[in-house]
């Protein structure tokens, strides 16, 4: 089994954070160094508070995790600062605060009680029963109705077959 120097690993590392974004895949192609060695290189790095590891995607499609975590690092951060992390990340500061912008809706958004839930479940149901209720009578009229036609023009044939074609005056 290898040793890597710790040096080797934080490098490694580096590449598959932003803004390098280096795919695991390509990193073993390149280096020789197993996927399973790499995942577990990143996920200790993740557990040793170095935030948002790459992994191959582009910062829309990070996960809610890593996003939070992005936007728990520069909270405190001035303008100056912010634009450093961000080029060191490949980030946009627009999509950090788009991020931080989401979150707080989601946050600020009070999830309904158990009771609540329920309660809109049967107002919602009985809506359902209602609107089922009544595209059934439409149903049932419009089925009435068509059978009526139906019949009317049957026997129109059949007056047509016994007295023949109507004369015109």
């Amino acid at each position: 089994m290898a040793r890597y120097s710790e040096e080797f690993k934080e490098s490694i590392i580096q590449k598959m954070m932003p803004p390098n974004n280096v795919p695991v895949s390509q990193l073993v192609r390149d280096t020789g160094i197993s996927d399973a060695t790499l995942y577990t290189w990143r996920k200790k790095a993740l557990s040793q508070g170095i935030s948002v590891p790459g992994n191959g995607k582009n910062p829309d499609q990070w996960t809610p995790e890593n996003q939070l975590a992005v936007i728990i690092e520069t909270a405190a951060l001035n303008e100056a600062e912010m634009a450093e992390y961000c080029r060191k990340k490949g980030l946009f500061a627009e999509q950090i605060q788009q991020w931080k912008a989401a979150f707080i809706s989601g946050v600020v958004a009070r999830p309904a009680s158990p009771s609540e839930q329920r309660k809109a479940l049967n107002v919602e149901q009985k809506k359902d029963k209602q609107t089922i209720k009544k595209l059934e009578r439409e149903l049932k009229r419009k089925d009435k109705a068509l059978a009526e036609t139906a019949a009317l023009l049957v026997l129109t044939k059949k007056a047509r077959e016994i007295w023949g074609e109507p004369e015109d005056d």
